[in-house]
């Protein structure tokens, strides 16, 4: 994910964009390019979320007695 740094100024600018006083064309910008950087950040995370889904259909019997070794160990 984005840095702290980062994901603070998208907010400070999204509250600046609803204020009367309105966003500058260079803090338009800089917010566009922000945004771009957070879903790009965003989509790699959730595709790696995506990566390590099994589906217990599609598993054999045999993965399927191991993932429930692993669960009650952790248990």
């Amino acid at each position: 994910m984005l840095k702290k740094e980062k994901i603070d100024r998208i907010n400070q600018l999204a509250k600046k964009s609803k204020t009367s006083e309105g966003l500058t064309a260079e803090e338009k910008a800089e917010q566009q390019q922000l945004r771009k950087e957070y879903i790009e950040k965003f989509r790699e995370h959730f595709k790696g979320h995506l990566s390590r889904v099994k589906f217990v259909e599609d598993l054999s019997e045999e993965e399927l007695k191991e993932i429930k070794e692993q669960k009650n160990r952790q248990n």
